[in-house]
């Protein structure tokens, strides 16, 4: 699970201890991974906003290459991951769907239920996360179109504050 020489840095947090969760850290660990462990799976429980956000600056500043959020649902975490710019965090259930995530929107953060999300079906999903890193390029012009969305957003954000109009 390495990128040429260097080892795989992955951020793994999630909201309350939960097995689920340090099962992934664990795994990730045992299979070379550089992890940084976040929230819950490194210390006491977190809110679910507090420790998605974490994760998701750690994958926009580039401080790892990937980030897995986990809470109850995963919802919470994946739309907290989300407010964050330059992430685009994937709630996902199986590793079809994951592959899809990466493939064809370039998600960079997992978001994950531990709820509705076993350990050996956890285990498939980061393991096919992790392995697919090709997107597909006939989604680029639609991946494009997201970052744009976010800088559209993102200066209307920065206009408002300075006091400037804003349609």
């Amino acid at each position: 699970m390495s990128q040429g020489s260097e080892p795989r840095r992955v951020a793994v947090g999630s909201d309350m201890r939960h097995p689920v969760a340090d099962g992934i850290a664990d795994t990730l660990e045992q299979k070379g991974c550089t992890v940084v462990r976040c929230g819950a799976v490194s210390a006491s429980n977190t809110p679910w906003p507090d420790v998605a956000e974490q994760v998701a600056r750690l994958v926009a500043t580039a401080a790892v290459d990937d980030g897995i959020v986990c809470c109850w649902t995963g919802t919470g975490v994946s739309i907290a991951a989300n407010k964050v710019p330059g992430v685009r965090a994937a709630l996902c259930g199986d590793a079809e769907t994951a592959r899809g995530a990466r493939r064809w929107n370039d998600a960079n953060v997992l978001a994950l239920s531990l709820r509705a999300t076993s350990a050996a079906v956890a285990e498939e999903i980061v393991d096919t996360w992790l392995s697919t890193r090709d997107v597909d390029a006939t989604e680029q012009d639609n991946i494009d179109r997201v970052g744009q969305i976010e800088r559209r957003y993102r200066e209307r954000a920065v206009a408002q504050q300075a006091g400037h109009a804003v349609e």
